[in-house]
């Protein structure tokens, strides 16, 4: 899976998230730092084009972060800040971009998180993911 990180600060967690995900045998990238709101537009717009499978958006709350990256047709950003957290957005809400609070996070939460937002597959609606929904009415 093709996975872009993006963040408004150079934190050492932005490594060794990208480690992490490499680590598990996904293609991480992590892009230019960049104001809150255009990193997280940029990042969620990769992902509404296809370009990358899912995004990871950080900011000092994550708030700011989810907020931008919402505005992009197509994709669900939810801030998480526990594995629990994170796995139920996927579960039911099919979130395909996690954001991030890096005055919460720590390598080991980081980490938690981040394997419970992978780990988790979507429960499903008939069937059909959220994004499968959006793409076919944006076609």
């Amino acid at each position: 899976m093709k996975i872009v990180i993006a963040s408004d600060e150079d934190r050492p967690v932005l490594a060794h998230i990208a480690a992490r995900l490499r680590e598990r045998g996904h293609e991480a990238t992590i892009l230019p730092i960049a104001t809150w709101g255009a990193m997280a537009t940029d990042a969620a717009s990769k992902v509404a084009r296809g370009e990358t499978d899912r995004a990871i958006v950080c900011c000092w709350t994550g708030t700011g972060a989810s907020i931008a990256a919402n505005k992009v047709r197509g994709v669900r950003a939810a801030l998480c800040v526990d594995a629990t957290t994170a796995a139920g957005a996927r579960k039911w809400n099919d979130a395909n971009v996690l954001a991030l609070s890096l005055r919460l996070l720590s390598e080991p939460v980081a980490t938690e998180i981040v394997d419970a937002w992978l780990d988790t597959p979507y429960a499903g609606s008939e069937g059909e993911s959220l994004g499968e929904i959006a793409r076919a009415e944006s076609a």
